[in-house]
């Protein structure tokens, strides 16, 4: 099932970036931010997420490239054992920013494909011993969430993604604030109304 979602998402993502091959892309470092929230990965307790993202410019008029670093642990203790899991992701989103006719509010919807580092412990003390394992595993983001501006550089973000990733599969909600970097040009560029775009055809 997880390879199907993979495989459908590249598509997708394909196809919208097809349909506006010609369009004016504007890559770049425009802001960098960071995020923290709950986590609750499959079969195991809820726990605290942190993360970092950036806002890469666009690919096309409506999709901003955002890659997103995101790292959570969580730890139990029963009897005389200790088990310990964590992940730490680097994972490449596709935002399609949906048209609105003001930026106070910047609804958003996205899919990305992630690297996860996935790291396993167990510990006993009778008899006392330790047993670790890590592995990469590919993962698959959907989700969505919205911008709003705390100031002329500064934005506040609200989201929900699910992960797809074997054995620790994941919901998190998170919020953020990014930064506008000096040089980097607005980060509020893409996306206008399209009754805005119809308004400056007209004149």
């Amino acid at each position: 099932m997880q390879k199907r979602l993979v495989v459908w998402t590249i598509l997708l993502f394909c196809t919208i970036v097809s349909q506006d091959a010609w369009a004016k892309t504007d890559l770049g470092l425009k802001a960098i931010g960071g995020d923290v929230g709950f986590v609750d990965p499959e079969n195991i307790d809820g726990t605290l997420g942190f993360g970092a993202f950036a806002n890469m410019g666009t690919l096309s008029p409506d999709i901003r490239l955002a890659p997103h670093i995101g790292y959570w642990s969580k730890s139990n203790s029963f009897g005389g054992a200790k088990t310990s899991i964590s992940d730490i992701s680097l994972a490449a989103r596709g935002l399609y920013m949906f048209h609105v006719s003001s930026m106070k509010f910047r609804p958003y919807a996205g899919a990305g494909l992630g690297l996860h580092m996935v790291h396993a412990k167990v510990q006993t003390t009778a008899p006392a011993m330790e047993i670790s394992d890590t592995r990469t595993k590919l993962g698959l983001d959907m989700g969505g969430g919205f911008i709003t501006p705390l100031s002329q550089k500064t934005d506040f973000s609200l989201d929900l993604w699910y992960t797809a990733v074997s054995d620790v599969g994941h919901l998190s909600m998170k919020a953020g604030v990014s930064f506008d970097l000096p040089g980097g040009g607005s980060s509020r560029s893409e996306a206008p109304a399209r009754h805005a775009r119809k308004h400056a055809t007209r004149h």
